[in-house]
């Protein structure tokens, strides 16, 4: 009596004896599969190059841009309160101190906003409200800023200047101060500072919601097993946990703040002279570049762009920073949630 033969696997196939078309058709699928795994692997990484390709060409390009302001200037162009096109002189500090101050104050008014948005939507929201609200606030991160800089100007400066900067600069104590010391007129600092505040609060409420969902569900629950309240297992676990995402989060919008153009330009009253007065009009550096790079050339035109240079390498700088932070706190949630199980 004749026995069939014992199959043979290849390649996880079943493949009988005397049937070698098969084991080629077999062999060619596995080499086309193994093809189009390279062609995919090389466009993801040419993909991920690309972006850094981008970066450097961009610093290359205003660094070259920038070259006859450098050679000229050096280093005093970062410390020079002077900015005179007539006469060829140009310093970047009132520009440099008007993006920083404005920015801080921005901080200021958004941060404990933002922190206590997402702790409520975090930890304290129904699902009804909570999933609206989060898409409305991040909704915020979407409208284009010459639309902030319209009712900024229409809306929200007239506001401020009735109801806020003549309230303040009429009362006996704070008019002393030196931060309300100018005559109110609404093309302030405080204008830009304000709707500043408004564009960043979705971008820090959001990655702030991000890392305390984030947080391991075991976290919270060995707080409440140990009898904590949910208001103390927020205080004393939630917010101490999510310390350094709530920083870089912070940083996030921070770098967003220096590189606002349109609203802020609308608003700040544009004058090339830095005073601590929030009151007082004042420049960016992202709104000097908006408004005199078309009529610039030479030298002036070169100063923009080594003013467009210093914003570039301090965004870089602050967003590395959140970045990592942020990337750092995720990294510690997830080995404490693997340690604890």
């Amino acid at each position: 009596m004749q026995t069939n033969p014992t199959p043979i696997i290849a390649s996880e196939i079943l493949i009988a004896p005397g049937d070698p078309g098969r084991l080629i058709a077999s062999g060619k699928r596995v080499q086309r599969s193994q093809v189009g795994d390279r062609i995919y692997r090389l466009l993801l990484f040419l993909s991920g190059i690309s972006i850094l390709v981008i970066i450097a060409g961009l610093g290359i390009e205003l660094a070259v841009g920038s070259r006859e302001s450098i050679a000229k200037f050096g280093f005093s162009f970062l410390t020079n309160g002077t900015w005179n096109p007539g006469a060829l002189i140009f310093g970047a500090l009132p520009f440099i101190e008007g993006t920083l101050y404005t920015s801080f104050w921005a901080l200021v008014l958004a941060v404990p906003v933002s922190l206590l948005a997402a702790i409520f939507l975090a930890e304290l929201a129904p699902d009804w409200i909570g999933r609206p609200l989060s898409f409305l606030i991040e909704l915020l991160a979407a409208i284009p800023s010459v639309v902030y800089g319209l009712w900024g100007l229409f809306v929200l400066q007239p506001w401020l200047v009735k109801y806020v900067e003549v309230p303040v600069s009429h009362n006996r104590f704070l008019s002393k101060l030196p931060i309300f010391s100018d005559t109110p007129n609404g093309y302030d600092m405080f204008s830009a500072s304000v709707i500043l505040a408004i564009m960043v609060t979705p971008y820090i409420t959001a990655v702030s919601r991000d890392i305390m969902r984030a947080i391991p569900r075991s976290v919270r629950e060995g707080s409440y097993a140990l009898g904590a309240t949910q208001w103390e297992t927020i205080k004393g676990v939630v917010l101490p946990y999510a310390r350094a995402g709530f920083i870089g989060a912070i940083m996030l919008g921070f770098g967003r703040a220096l590189g606002e153009t349109m609203a802020v330009t609308m608003v700040i009253g544009n004058s090339p002279q830095f005073k601590t007065s929030l009151f007082a009009s004042g420049y960016t550096m992202a709104s000097v570049i908006a408004n005199e790079l078309a009529e610039a050339s030479g030298l002036y035109r070169s100063a923009l762009i080594e003013i467009g240079l210093v914003l570039f390498i301090v965004t870089m700088i602050v967003n590395m920073i959140a970045r990592t932070l942020v990337y750092y706190t995720a990294q510690d949630m997830h080995g404490g949630s693997r340690k604890k199980g």
